[in-house]
């Protein structure tokens, strides 16, 4: 377990569970402790399911690789499934990753695949570091094979969430889903989409947005707990992905490289594909999330 503080933050990172970021916690100037990410609580972070926590890192392709296929018009083949409907958020989460500089604010993780049964070889690092302006992470994949192939990035951050929590973005579209969010196309908005405006977030259906041309900035509100988180990503991390089960108490916003199912279905790969990359080439991103007191709201006069 790694610990880094600056600025009133505290992360706990796991190397040998993903390279996870398992909590994000802040000291406010009021004294006020709050957690920025969804805290791991009694479940331990694992690298056997999906962690309901913290955030962690998707590669060498984000969300889903349907039926385990990975196509991108020039070259078809299959990667292990880990999930029942194929592969879910790659490999990297399932990795244990080396330690490469560690300090009080800072450290450098890498995870490198050299052997498996599909053609990716890859080096991955993230560089995760904690400052003024909030927790920084910085993604990159290079290609290892002999080959060019398609690569993808993200990041995969649980924020709580609770009756009043609002979610405020603004995208140029979504993907249109048909069953298990496989993609049967996009759609487009001209008014920034369902969260341009503020309002509460949770529904008691379920919330599973693919979005297109994310401006890039999010921010999570919630006035009971007096706190606003900011979430920021690089401009090549333009497709995040909102989504939350009904009524659930957290809240997922992911920024990623490419839509969802793009590694396997044609109308997402239409949409946003992944990369294809040389050998020797790199892919690399960066994500941010920053806290700050949300002023109470005025009540009306009586």
């Amino acid at each position: 377990m790694l610990t880094l503080s600056a600025a009133g933050l505290t992360a706990t990172i796991l190397p040998e569970s993903g390279g996870i970021v398992s909590r994000l916690d802040w000291r406010a100037s009021d004294g006020r402790d709050h957690a920025l990410l969804r805290p791991p609580g009694a479940v331990q972070p694992s690298t056997a399911a999906p962690n309901h926590c913290g955030t962690w890192a998707m590669l060498p392709f984000a969300n889903r690789a349907f039926g385990g296929i990975v196509d991108d018009g020039e070259r078809r083949f299959l990667v292990p499934w880990n999930d029942p409907g194929g592969n879910i958020h790659g490999f990297g989460w399932q990795a244990e990753w080396g330690v490469l500089r560690y300090d009080r604010a800072y450290a450098v993780l890498e995870h490198r695949r050299s052997a498996g049964p599909d053609p990716y070889r890859y080096r991955a690092r993230q560089e995760i570091g904690l400052g003024e302006d909030g927790m920084t992470v910085r993604l990159s994949i290079v290609n290892e094979a002999d080959t060019a192939l398609p690569y993808g990035i993200g990041h995969h951050p649980w924020f709580s969430c609770a009756g009043d929590t609002r979610l405020v973005m603004r995208a140029q579209g979504a993907l249109v889903f048909g069953e298990a969010f496989r993609a049967t196309g996009r759609r487009d908005f001209a008014d920034g989409g369902p969260y341009a405006v503020p309002e509460p977030f949770r529904r008691e259906e379920v919330t599973a947005w693919s979005f297109l041309g994310w401006d890039g900035r999010a921010r999570i509100e919630t006035p009971s707990s007096g706190l606003a988180i900011s979430l920021a990503a690089s401009e090549n991390l333009d497709c995040p992905v909102v989504w939350a089960p009904a009524g659930a108490d957290f809240l997922c916003v992911e920024p990623q490289s490419h839509a969802i199912g793009a590694p396997s279905e044609p109308a997402a790969r239409a949409a946003a594909p992944l990369k294809r990359l040389q050998p020797g080439e790199t892919l690399e991103g960066w994500l941010r999330i920053a806290p700050e007191v949300l002023a109470p709201q005025r009540q009306p006069e009586p």
